[in-house]
């Protein structure tokens, strides 16, 4: 069974990660998801709950839109509050140990914005170094990132576009959970 953690602000809002984790309750898959967001709207974080979550789950798939080449501060604020010394690092802190770590996001902007010299300099792979960090602090095995480009509708995307994009998306996550089992 995997884990599935939720991190975005606007969730009812969103084409690109509604439609994924739509995707993911329609598979097979047996799945936690913890949208939490919608379990603290005011970030009153329950540690205890998320680390027994944690501890519930060999894979931990984190899904949240990139904002500002980062995660939500919804999602920041879980890391800091949840993976504490003890459980996560340090003395005795190998309770991760072996598990799978999955970043999975969805990015507003189209790939080419994010190459070397053009709007956002970097590539993407190059944002998510605190997330590989983070699993190797925590002795976790780090997936590399499952994400995809071009869900702004500002950017000029349409809703159709986006949701293709997403079902994509969630086939290459489903596939992805099942090669983990």
């Amino acid at each position: 069974m995997a884990l599935v953690i939720l991190g975005h602000p606007t969730f009812e809002k969103s084409f690109a990660n509604k439609t994924i984790i739509e995707e993911l309750e329609k598979s097979d898959l047996d799945l936690e998801i913890r949208d939490i967001q919608k379990l603290y709207p005011n970030y009153n974080i329950d540690i205890k709950a998320e680390q027994e979550a944690l501890l519930r789950h060999q894979t931990i798939v984190f899904q949240y839109p990139f904002y500002w080449y980062n995660m939500p501060a919804i999602l920041k604020h879980w890391f800091d509050l949840v993976l504490t010394y003890k459980f996560a690092y340090g003395t005795n802190g190998d309770k991760l140990k072996h598990k799978n770590f999955v970043p999975s996001f969805t990015v507003g902007a189209p790939e080419k914005e994010y190459r070397t010299l053009r709007e956002h300099h970097f590539r993407v792979n190059e944002f998510c170094k605190n997330m590989e960090q983070t699993a190797y602090y925590t002795k976790m095995n780090y997936i590399d990132p499952i994400y995809f480009y071009g869900t702004s509708l500002a950017a000029g995307y349409t809703e159709k576009e986006v949701k293709n994009k997403a079902k994509e998306h969630s086939q290459k996550l489903i596939q992805l959970l099942i090669d983990l089992k």
